[in-house]
């Protein structure tokens, strides 16, 4: 069942003006060491005039253009074509399937949600934080998208070399539904990154839990957790919510990581399953148009990066 958008993700996906200058302003705190562009007419959503209201990936095979056999090849072509300087990469962006977080939001509705309940951890029917699970309706999401890549897999869509999560549950347990029985995870070691986390701070749902619980449950499936990452989470705080200047700035120092850890060539295809905010953030710093993804969503995004002359 793919999800779409609804009112609210569209909403959501949106870059104020203000935002984006000030992340532009900013950039300069990272010492970045690439810039980031689309590679144009490969997927569909980064078209201005698709839909993304209407848009199903599902139908559309993840909106691939002309084929999974002319991008990977264009890819590698690429990739073994230019200079030192200049890396491809195709990333799959993936949006964690409805938690319990979400069911509440729209229990409520969104402006109860913002006023009184993002505050508490559950009104003694739902339990929502911090760090919700997945709901069955998100579970199901993540079971649909395993059963797409399947049928994209048949369509000569690779397998990525590299997958990373954000360290939420619900994010982990997606990434888990979504490739089981795909790829072995205790071979391929996901890495679980505090920087693709969702938005920080107020919403108590997006209060991670300890480093000791995400590495008992998930260290014997395979995930790895980067390295210094805190025992407790250091960086939610009650009353203060990121900006999304500030998350931009967050998800690009993912993405600095990423080129500046993994191989040209044989790294060139990604997995990311992170939330909604990261996904919005990850879109607007790799220049792509603002597209939103429904719980469950995915969308393939084909980067260039050319590295700053210093």
């Amino acid at each position: 069942m793919s999800t779409k958008p609804d009112v609210l993700d569209v909403l959501n996906s949106q870059i104020l003006d203000d935002d984006r200058a000030k992340y532009l302003q900013t950039q300069s705190q990272l010492n970045a060491t690439w810039t980031f562009e689309i590679v144009p007419n490969y997927f569909k959503q980064s078209l201005a005039e698709t839909d993304e209201t209407k848009f199903n990936y599902f139908d559309e095979h993840f909106g691939i253009i002309d084929s999974w056999e002319r991008a990977f090849a264009d890819l590698r072509s690429l990739n073994e074509k230019s200079d030192d300087n200049t890396v491809y990469k195709i990333f799959l962006l993936g949006r964690h399937g409805q938690g319990y977080h979400n069911m509440a939001n729209l229990k409520y509705g969104e402006k109860a949600w913002n006023e009184h309940w993002l505050h508490l951890t559950g009104d003694g029917e739902i339990v929502w934080a911090p760090d919700p699970e997945l709901t069955e309706l998100g579970q199901a999401q993540a079971k649909d998208n395993n059963y797409q890549l399947k049928v994209e897999l048949n369509r000569n869509l690779r397998i990525p070399t590299k997958w990373y999560s954000s360290p939420f549950r619900r994010s982990v347990d997606t990434l888990i539904g979504s490739w089981q029985d795909i790829v072995d995870l205790k071979e391929v070691k996901p890495l679980i990154k505090e920087d693709f986390r969702e938005t920080i701070g107020v919403h108590l749902c997006d209060k991670r839990s300890t480093r000791s619980v995400i590495s008992e449950k998930y260290g014997p499936l395979g995930f790895v957790i980067e390295d210094g990452f805190e025992e407790k989470d250091v960086y939610y705080k009650d009353d203060y919510r990121e900006k999304v200047w500030e998350q931009a700035l967050r998800q690009n120092r993912g993405f600095q990581d990423i080129f500046n850890s993994t191989d040209k060539k044989g790294d060139a295809f990604i997995s990311i399953t992170s939330h909604s905010g990261s996904i919005r953030t990850q879109l607007m710093v790799l220049n792509h148009r603002p597209f939103a993804i429904g719980t469950g969503g995915m969308i393939p995004v084909f980067v260039k990066a050319t590295k700053r002359q210093l």
